[in-house]
């Protein structure tokens, strides 16, 4: 398993602060719930490793 392997699984992704100043990915997949929570920074930058990420994959569109 790894990041190029496909998998069939449908997955719901929030995103949204906490009321403890925190900012929470809720992960909600075949029954199971996943919260993970960042602080700002960490979550600023995971957001420019997506960004970093989708440049990365537009690259290969071409």
């Amino acid at each position: 398993m790894g990041i190029n392997t496909e998998r069939d699984i449908e997955a719901n992704l929030q995103i949204g602060p906490t009321d403890k100043g925190m900012v929470r990915l809720f992960v909600i997949s075949e029954g199971m719930e996943i919260p993970m929570d960042f602080s700002p920074e960490e979550a600023e930058e995971i957001a420019e490793e997506i960004t970093a990420a989708a440049k990365g994959a537009r690259a290969l569109e071409k």
